[in-house]
């Protein structure tokens, strides 16, 4: 493994941020590097549980992330731009907007991943760095030797079964080979320990919409379904999928959003699903995800 330097000391990372200085420490900052902020109170008891955890994920990425604690009894107006009705309640700021998020308790791997997404959108690591062969195994996928790239990262898992970068690897070079039901049994083969990574939750992603790409309908016939009924959901979600498996990702995204602005709860809130699988399957700081996730926040919290 690559080893980096300590990194920034925790107290530099991780910071009380008052209502007078969220601009300043919050917005300007995440422009240089992505920031997360928890909103908490002193009397909120999940607080007391989120928050520590919180702070070692965010220590644990070594400056890929940064952290505002802002006690929402002392910053009641940017709570209430921000539309915080719960707490605990974590946004993550990135290039002054803010790009994911979640309220309540949640489970300490989802925090951990949770910080994993938000350091890699401004191109950090919070795992260590990844070793010389991953990337060289990555440079191979990248170039098309997906068979040089799969047995590499085999040979990768065969000195570290629990290596989460090499088994994501290792799956997307078998969807890349079009061997869906070899990429499958790995994924389900994978170590109970690296089952929630970034890692694998982007080859499961990967995976799911290889699967849909396989019954996706004509895009053209899709099209003229939806202009002819704007209002038939499913006619739009099925022209999403065929527009993604044709390689037209962020015009698929656009439709799952329109569907999303039309009817968020339709179909147990299929739109939503479906953008979280291709946010999920993409790099966190592609482009296409940070420009979704902003504008899908920007309806959930309008």
């Amino acid at each position: 493994m690559i080893e980096l330097g300590q990194g920034p000391a925790p107290s530099d990372l991780i910071k009380d941020v008052t209502e007078a200085e969220f601009m300043a420490k919050v917005v300007d900052a995440s422009k240089e590097v992505p920031v997360i902020v928890d909103f908490w109170a002193p009397w909120c008891g999940p607080c007391k549980t989120l928050g520590p955890q919180l702070e070692a994920a965010v220590t644990a990425a070594k400056g890929a992330v940064k952290m505002a604690k802002v006690d929402v009894d002392q910053a009641q107006q940017i709570a209430a731009q921000l539309r915080i009705q719960s707490i605990p309640t974590v946004y993550a700021f990135y290039q002054g907007q803010p790009v994911d998020g979640f309220q309540g308790a949640v489970p300490e791997s989802e925090i951990k991943a949770f910080v994993e997404r938000v350091a890699a959108m401004g191109g950090g690591s919070a795992d260590g760095g990844l070793g010389e062969a991953v990337e060289a195994a990555e440079e191979m996928l990248a170039q098309g030797a997906a068979p040089d790239a799969a047995q590499t990262f085999a040979a990768i898992l065969g000195e570290d079964p629990n290596h989460a970068g090499a088994y994501g690897g290792l799956i997307r070079a078998h969807l890349a080979l079009d061997e869906l039901d070899q990429a499958e049994a790995i994924l389900n083969g994978a170590p109970a320990e690296i089952t929630d990574t970034p890692e694998l939750e982007a080859a499961r992603a990967q995976l799911e919409l290889a699967k849909q790409a396989q019954n996706a309908g004509p895009v053209a016939e899709l099209r003229a379904a939806v202009e002819a009924n704007p209002d038939d959901h499913q006619a739009r979600l099925d022209l999403a999928q065929a527009l993604h498996a044709a390689g037209e990702t962020e015009a698929a995204v656009d439709a799952l959003l329109d569907l999303f602005r039309r009817d968020r709860e339709w179909n147990d809130g299929a739109a939503k699903t479906q953008l979280f699988t291709i946010f999920d399957a993409l790099k966190p700081n592609d482009p296409v995800v940070l420009n979704g996730r902003r504008k899908l926040s920007s309806m959930i919290f309008a």
